[in-house]
């Protein structure tokens, strides 16, 4: 396990200017002044990050940091491009993946809030359309059901799987894309706009995420990383355009970086007023509420994950897409997060051995 540096240790082994060159982004960007315990476990950070990237091939990394409700700590590592070799910064954009899904459960869950959606109002009563036809239990599933993964699809349709509910609604967990992807077709029903649209307006621009979106376009072609594959080979970037988009935005296609993903993660950690897009503390405390037990130390809330530990409750959610893997996590009492995202597809490895690690176990406590 990773030794945590102390303060002593930080001291006496670290020059003012090789922890400048590692603050470098904090102090040009306006962040808090950090101090104390956070110095080390920045400068710690950064030696460990580059070793992991290195041992699991993975070309780089990006890394945000939150605590007491505020963005602390930015930093990019390694290359975009193994081709190009340009170096990943804090303004380069990844595939956040699976993580997607958060932003959009935030959003559906405004929604029901205004009362445009009811949690457990079941889909087929606001679209004529059927996403499935033969199964009269389609007309039992609701945004809970799809949010919470009790809906009862598989994860992906195929050729060789196609389209079906496996189980009643409300049974069990199953993780779903196909799920958001149902909800996804009733929110663009409902609102009359194309999901980047509607997200643009209700989340990305009004939670000042500027660097955060969904189909491609030249800034992504500008700013994006490049997925690579197990032995850190380049591979062509997805370019969706809005018929994939239609289809798969909300379940894994948001293109962001991680300081712009905490400008949403900190609205769920810092339940503020109420407004046009911020959710009242109660929709807020309902969205990461347990809805369904997975086992001894995990449960599904609405749009996250669960994690029960001994020093509280975390709220997680990780991405895989091809040569791309992201990991959001935040502690909502003590108003602390992080979000990590790679371009490699021996991410996995990278982001186990750090969350794992004695480093982030402490950053939670």
């Amino acid at each position: 396990m990773h030794r945590t540096i102390s303060r002593r240790d930080l001291l006496k082994h670290s020059s003012s200017a090789a922890l400048g060159i590692l603050l470098t982004g904090s102090r040009t960007t306006g962040l808090p002044q950090i101090s104390g315990a956070t110095y080390a476990l920045i400068l710690e950070l950064g030696h460990l990050i580059p070793k992991l990237l290195s041992e699991a091939s993975v070309p780089g990394a990006s890394i945000a940091l939150v605590r007491d409700g505020q963005l602390i700590w930015r930093s990019g590592f390694g290359v975009k491009d193994n081709a190009s070799k340009e170096p990943v910064d804090y303004n380069t954009m990844f595939e956040a993946a699976s993580v997607s899904k958060t932003v959009f459960a935030y959003a559906v869950m405004k929604l029901c809030e205004k009362g445009v959606l009811d949690l457990d109002k079941p889909l087929t009563k606001y679209v004529s359309e059927r996403f499935l036809e033969g199964d009269p239990r389609l007309d039992l599933i609701t945004a809970r059901h799809v949010l919470s993964h009790t809906g009862g699809f598989q994860n992906w349709r195929s050729e060789k799987d196609p389209l079906k509910i496996q189980f009643q609604p409300g049974e069990k967990f199953s993780y779903s894309g196909e799920g958001y992807s149902y909800l996804q077709s009733v929110v663009t029903h409902l609102t009359g706009q194309p999901i980047e649209t509607f997200m643009k307006a209700k989340i990305f621009v009004p939670f000042g995420m500027s660097s955060s979106g969904y189909v491609w376009n030249d800034v992504l072609a500008k700013r994006m990383a490049h997925p690579h594959d197990v032995k850190g080979n380049p591979l062509e970037n997805n370019k969706p355009g809005s018929k994939e988009i239609a289809r798969y935005a909300a379940a894994g296609e948001l293109r962001t970086t991680p300081s712009d993903y905490t400008r949403f993660l900190i609205e769920v950690i810092e339940a503020k007023k109420t407004d046009g897009f911020r959710l009242s503390k109660e929709s807020r405390d309902l969205m990461i509420h347990p809805q369904v037990k997975i086992d001894a130390t995990t449960s599904w809330a609405l749009g996250w994950k669960i994690v029960h530990t001994e020093n509280g409750d975390l709220i997680v959610h990780g991405g895989d897409n091809t040569g791309f893997h992201a990991f959001a996590a935040a502690s909502v009492p003590r108003r602390c997060g992080l979000v990590f995202m790679t371009n490699g597809d021996n991410g996995p490895q990278v982001i186990n051995k750090l969350i794992l690690g004695e480093t982030i176990q402490l950053f939670f406590k």
